[in-house]
């Protein structure tokens, strides 16, 4: 009777742990990076030096004021010549302070796409870019520079569907904020605590090895549940902003990956501490020797 007694509430443990570790990572991810403007653009931030965002940003740019110029047989050339002066330009001091200042106002539309109903996407406007571009050729003196409009061209980070999709569950993560993470820390020290209490040393070391493994599973969770996301999220995007979409979803999340590996080693090393302890009490109780 104790023993099935013992699995219930061991597997019980290991099912709260899948489903609190998954949440207590990303509701606090969501209050500590998504909902902080500073941190949401020191992500992204190194993003300027990605050749694939680098490559995105020139060929959208070059695309959109394509389309508004009109130079006859000069056409081709004009564009092979505006692309790489614009992937040129994308690796000035400049850019990255453009770059840093489009996500900023990004990081207000992701808010705002987050909170309203009305399936609107989350994009950056490169309009801030194109503006600088355009300076930087008239000062160098090329011919149509003059003629570059300067319009609102966007890559979209998250299609409107996605973030419908997205937006229930960012509210609920929002209100649980860190606290998930508080009552995970808090579950962990009662269990082992209270077995070693009513049980011993024996029984305290299963609830750590059974709490060990209970984080290994919620990290595995949290890291299939960000390969679906990720997935799912840039299916949705067109396909010329893909590459740069990809980036900047990579560095949003590049602490979230960090504490599956985090939360990996933590159960590890409770799985492994709490078996190996086991094992020496048994053997020191077979042999006759107090450990």
């Amino acid at each position: 009777m104790r023993t099935s007694h013992s699995a219930t509430l061991s597997a019980l443990l290991l099912v709260l742990l899948a489903v609190l570790v998954p949440l207590s990572a990303l509701s606090a991810w969501v209050d500590l990076e998504i909902d902080d403007t500073d941190r949401y653009v020191a992500a992204v931030s190194p993003l300027s030096s990605d050749p694939a965002v680098r490559d995105t940003v020139a060929d959208l740019i070059t695309d959109e004021v394509m389309t508004h110029l009109d130079l006859g047989p000069l056409q081709d050339s004009a564009e092979q010549f505006l692309h790489r002066g614009v992937l040129s330009f994308t690796t000035t001091d400049t850019f990255r302070t453009a770059w840093d200042s489009a996500n900023r106002t990004a990081h207000t539309a992701m808010t705002r796409a987050l909170d309203d109903e009305d399936g609107e996407a989350v994009t950056i406007d490169l309009a801030p870019v194109i503006e600088q571009v355009k300076q930087r050729l008239v000062d160098d003196g090329t011919p149509f520079a003059d003629q570059i409009p300067v319009t609102h061209t966007e890559l979209t980070v998250v299609s409107g569907d996605a973030a419908d999709r997205l937006r229930s569950s960012f509210r609920w993560l929002r209100y649980a904020s860190v606290w998930p993470a508080v009552g995970t820390a808090v579950l962990l020290v009662l269990v082992v605590g209270l077995a070693t209490v009513r049980g011993g040393r024996a029984a305290g070391l299963f609830a750590a090895a059974v709490a060990g493994a209970g984080l290994m599973i919620g990290a595995l969770v949290l890291r299939v549940l960000l390969a679906v996301a990720r997935s799912r999220v840039l299916d949705a995007v067109p396909d010329g902003d893909r590459a740069g979409a990809a980036a900047v979803s990579d560095a949003l999340t590049a602490s979230l990956r960090t504490t599956v590996w985090w939360v990996l080693t933590a159960g590890a090393v409770l799985l492994v501490a709490g078996v190996a302890g086991r094992l020496l009490l048994r053997r020191g109780g077979r042999d006759g020797v107090a450990v």
